[in-house]
């Protein structure tokens, strides 16, 4: 995800993002990405310590079908919970951007 992740809508200072999935076992379960202009972005498995911008809480299974072009963001709102920037949660479709392995005609609204 962080290779494909479009900074262009965030905001123009450090953002950092918390990926929490509820059904993946302890030590993979948290996942932060940094996100610094003009830097690349940083993944990391541990927390670095830094405020978070937005919480992301879902399976696994779901954030794979978002990313994949499977799913869009407003169509799965009762399987994801996002905590945090409002600005920074509407645009989570943009920024995320998709796998390079997604089938982008087929995406579901």
């Amino acid at each position: 995800m962080r290779r494909n992740l479009d900074p262009t809508p965030l905001p123009l200072r450090k953002t950092v993002f918390a990926f929490l999935y509820s059904d993946q076992p302890e030590g993979r379960r948290d996942w932060w990405l940094i996100v610094e202009p003009g830097k690349s972005v940083d993944l990391c498995s541990i927390d670095p310590g830094f405020d978070v911008d937005l919480w992301v809480t879902t399976d696994l299974r779901t954030m794979t079908a978002i990313w994949m072009g499977l799913n869009r963001v407003s169509g799965v709102r009762d399987k994801i919970q996002l905590d945090g920037d409002p600005a920074i949660a509407r645009t989570m479709q943009t920024w995320l951007g998709l796998s390079p392995f997604a089938a982008q005609s087929k995406l579901v609204h």
